[in-house]
């Protein structure tokens, strides 16, 4: 509940009393120290609390139980069972509530131990001194009631509830426990003499090669140098489907290689890996507080002195007009009123549905940087999204080749490549990588030269081969209005058209474009669907943008957008009173990232993107808005389902314990009941939030 509160050690919060949650989580469950050390308390309670309860309720039960333990008798032996239950199995709540009183952080074990320690203490002075109670305590035949077994069943209620809180909050690492078991043991390092050795994990180093064979975990994130395969990493992005990895292809630790084999480079280890970057990210999440908790906050900063002002005036209630014993009946109706209102459940309410959701995001490939961003994922209705990397997939390639007579495909690709070899503008490596797909030989340019904002130009197996746009071809004398043509209707189309002269005459053109991904399409559809307004924001040229657009069904587009743009127009459309989401994956798109309500990333972009995302898609797929958007709103309808069990419980249960509804049916609540409801709320709060894994998105 309180992430500020850190400790080396279990504990328990110094805030809120609940037991601390541990900040890594191992692939084996480890034995929870607090829920042995509660179930101990809790099964020594039970065994001396139930022989309590047939010596405290003989008379009501048998004559021959009278007649064993007789009226004299019965106070010692109930005090000699409540003892060890009250002072043994319930210290830790005393601990906690003399701590809250000192630090003035008042919560459910506050009144816990004060309806406890009120019970027993009263029930001890009277066994040991009752001629110390005036008559308004004493019953018809003059004794003064008792209460031990009352404070044993509230404290072994208690514990009962403990237990079980614990066990369920432990289920809630779930999640984060079969990320972190996905990483195998060991990896099996290829040497240089081509032989394998079976190593730890932890003594992979960047560089190494690894041998994946088939059905075996990937180690680390790597990169294929040989080999291929279809690799599953539904466990990692959500999708079920296999992916097809060749070489030059991305592979993430933790993924399933199929039926294939395949040898790899390790490029990130340990704690840089994706999976150990989504472990870490959800454990932050898990530890963070969403703004709505304010609103539970700011109730239980009141709530506890509250419900002992309540307490207080039942108790005068019942001593001024209640029924004989008056003051009996007015402190057992204390007592019940303190019990029942722990809020207990009112803490739980919000931290254990952001637990849930942050690990069931991570296994659908949504990563939540904090619950604050769990809060508002579903709360956008304007979506903004980066062209480039985000609805594309960020690797232009060739096309289409087209050429003149007496010129071929093959030719004038070949030649292009060669020269492009020689540049490092972004368009040639596509060129290059098109050639290669061919097995197109490629040979050494010589005489290079870049002309600047025109393309390049250079001499392959003697043939002077230029390669730019029209001003380029223009500038060689080799200009043709026919391939012109088809360069237009290529830029319709969305298409960077690159020209291509040999020996001074027009030979061809390559279209290159970015393809739009996949799921690009079928994403927008979605979005829009559930209401989004989506916004393509990019820098390149207007024609190029709009043919995108069209293909996605993208209405609004922004084009041209230099990155300092980029947040300028984040900010009007907020000030216009959208609710904006970005999506983008490039070092450009960090200030707006930043700047959006929320910053989403696509996990294939660079840190600087993701750093400034609040939510990162692990695969990079844009459908991951939509599973994000919808998991935002579960969990948000589960907050307040959680949030309504608890006020609706202590709104129906505290005037129930208060007495008031003695006057028409004559019916009053014990504390042992009301110890039991209070458990049982905790317990229902938990089992709501729990209903969060199965939740479809």
């Amino acid at each position: 509940m309180h992430p500020e509160v850190v400790r080396d050690g279990p504990g328990d919060c110094p805030i809120c009393g609940m037991a601390l949650e541990p900040v890594t989580v191992t692939a084996e469950e480890v034995q929870n120290p607090e829920l042995v050390d509660m179930s101990r308390r809790l099964w020594i309670a039970a065994a001396l609390t139930l022989p309590l309860l047939v010596v405290a309720m003989g008379g009501m039960v048998s004559s021959s139980i009278e007649r064993v333990v007789s009226m004299r008798a019965r106070p010692w032996i109930e005090l000699a069972l409540s003892t060890p239950v009250c002072l043994w199995a319930g210290w830790p709540f005393f601990v906690r509530a003399w701590r809250s009183v000192l630090t003035w952080n008042l919560n459910m074990f506050t009144l816990i131990g004060l309806g406890v320690a009120v019970s027993y203490v009263t029930s001890v002075v009277a066994v040991i001194s009752p001629d110390l109670f005036p008559s308004a305590f004493r019953d018809e035949m003059g004794h003064v009631p008792v209460y031990f077994e009352a404070a044993a069943v509230i404290v072994t209620l208690v514990l009962l509830g403990q237990v079980l809180e614990l066990r369920a909050r432990g289920r809630t690492s779930d999640a984060i426990r079969q990320l972190v078991r996905l990483a195998p043991a060991t990896a099996r390092r290829v040497g240089s003499d081509g032989a394998d050795e079976d190593v730890p994990l932890e003594h992979v180093h960047v560089g190494d090669l690894l041998r994946v064979r088939p059905g075996e975990r990937v180690p680390v994130d790597g990169v294929v140098v040989s080999g291929e395969s279809g690799v599953d990493e539904s466990m990692v992005t959500g999708e079920s489907v296999p992916v097809y990895k060749q070489k030059d292809d991305p592979v993430v630790g933790g993924t399933m290689n199929g039926s294939g084999s395949f040898v790899m480079r390790a490029e990130k280890v340990g704690a840089d890996t994706l999976l150990a970057r989504i472990v870490q990210a959800v454990g932050a999440a898990q530890r963070s507080r969403a703004p709505v908790q304010r609103l539970a906050d700011q109730v239980s900063a009141v709530f506890v002195p509250a419900v002992m002002i309540v307490a207080v005036l039942a108790f005068a209630a019942w001593a001024a007009v209640g029924p004989e014993p008056r003051i009996a009946h007015g402190f057992v109706a204390a007592v019940a009123v303190l019990i029942i209102a722990c809020p207990c459940a009112l803490g739980l309410a919000t931290p254990m549905s952001i637990m849930v959701a942050s690990g069931k995001g991570a296994t659908a490939g949504v990563l939540f940087r904090n619950a604050e961003a769990i809060e508002l994922a579903g709360q956008m209705d304007t979506l903004v999204v980066d062209k480039t990397g985000t609805l594309t997939q960020g690797r232009p390639e060739v096309l289409a080749v087209s050429c003149r007579e007496p010129y071929s495909e093959n030719e004038v690709l070949q030649l292009a490549a060669s020269v492009e070899r020689a540049s490092e503008h972004p368009l040639a490596g596509a060129i290059v990588r098109s050639a290669e797909a061919r097995a197109l030989p490629l040979a050494a340019p010589s005489r290079f030269t870049s002309h600047t904002g025109q393309g390049v130009t250079a001499e392959v197996g003697g043939r002077s081969v230029g390669v730019g746009n029209a001003a380029l071809m223009e500038r060689l004398g080799a200009s043709d209005e026919h391939l012109a043509q088809a360069a237009d209707e290529r830029r319709r189309d969305g298409h960077t058209v690159v020209l291509v002269a040999i020996d001074g005459r027009a030979a061809g053109l390559l279209a290159i474009a970015d393809p739009i991904k996949t799921t690009a399409a079928e994403a927008i559809r979605a979005l829009q669907a559930e209401g989004l307004r989506v916004v393509m924001l990019t820098g390149d040229n207007r024609t190029t943008a709009e043919a995108v657009a069209r293909q996605l069904g993208i209405s609004d587009v922004r084009a041209q957008v230099s990155p300092s743009e980029k947040a300028t127009v984040i900010r009007a459309l907020k000030d216009a009173g959208a609710r904006v989401a970005m999506a983008g994956d490039g070092i450009n798109d960090a200030p707006a990232l930043a700047t959006a309500d929320v910053g989403i990333a696509m996990g294939n972009g660079t840190d600087i993107a993701i750093e400034s995302a609040a939510v990162t898609l692990v695969r990079g797929d844009l459908r991951g808005i939509v599973r994000a958007r919808r998991l935002s709103r579960a969990t948000m309808t589960n907050i307040r389902q959680n949030l309504a069990l608890a006020f609706v419980y202590n709104a129906i249960g505290v005037p129930i314990a208060a007495g008031v509804l003695y006057p028409a049916l004559g019916l009053v609540l014990s504390p042992m009941i009301a110890a039991a409801a209070m458990s049982l709320s905790s317990v229902s709060v938990i089992a709501n939030a729990l209903r969060l894994r199965h939740a479809r998105i």
